[in-house]
């Protein structure tokens, strides 16, 4: 399968090395595709290539979003009409500032949105969008096993297709059971649960080699 990843920072990195492993033809989408870091990542990972934003959504059965909230709306008018295409939506706007007013100057999504799943579902007309790969950190993507043990992943959104298109994604990229939260209305309890990891790893100081695992019995 071809996936557009736009954004070529450590989550979207990741990803695309996971998946072109797995047998994917991954197209990172930049603003400048011939820059220093674009070329490192494609450097010696083969189903890895880059090229402009609006180009690489191009016959791809995927597209992932892994970039600040606010770069949003300039994304949206960029890659032009993505109605019929599954969106994955990998950003986080738990880390903006508490008001929508205070975001927005700071660079955060549209003040209209409460995230940035609410704005691509708007600026795109996208039916099939999945909030996934938000809930824990890159290292986790790059490598989500620990001794012989996968970490879980989570989801939520309204679209049946575009959750069973993720969650096959996120076994692809090695992760073992994959958790659905529910429709639209918990993409802001999955944006929390995001948090969760944040504040153990990085505000509690528990370290990024950590990830979670539900046991059930």
């Amino acid at each position: 399968m071809k996936i557009a990843i736009i954004g070529h920072g450590n989550v979207g990195g990741a990803l695309a090395r996971r998946w072109a492993q797995a047998g994917h033809l991954c197209v990172i989408g930049a603003r400048d595709p011939k820059s220093d870091k674009v070329i490192n990542l494609i450097q010696g990972n083969n189903g890895v290539s880059a090229t402009e934003v609006k180009r690489c959504v191009r016959g791809a059965g995927a597209i992932l979003v892994a970039t600040p909230p606010g770069a949003i709306p300039g994304i949206a008018q960029e890659i032009g009409d993505v109605s019929n295409s599954i969106i994955i939506d990998a950003t986080n706007s738990v880390r903006s500032s508490a008001s929508k007013s205070s975001a927005s100057k700071s660079g955060g999504f549209d003040e209209r949105y409460d995230n940035g799943y609410e704005a691509l579902k708007a600026l795109t007309n996208a039916k099939s969008v999945v909030k996934c790969f938000n809930t824990t950190g890159f290292e986790n993507m790059e490598n989500p096993d620990y001794n012989g043990v996968k970490a879980d992943m989570f989801l939520a959104g309204g679209n049946k297709e575009a959750k069973a298109l993720a969650e096959q994604l996120a076994k692809d990229a090695g992760f073992g059971e994959v958790y659905d939260f529910g429709g639209d209305d918990k993409v802001p309890l999955i944006e929390s649960f995001a948090m969760a990891w944040i504040n153990l790893a990085i505000m509690q100081k528990y370290g990024r080699g950590m990830a979670f695992k539900v046991l059930r019995r």
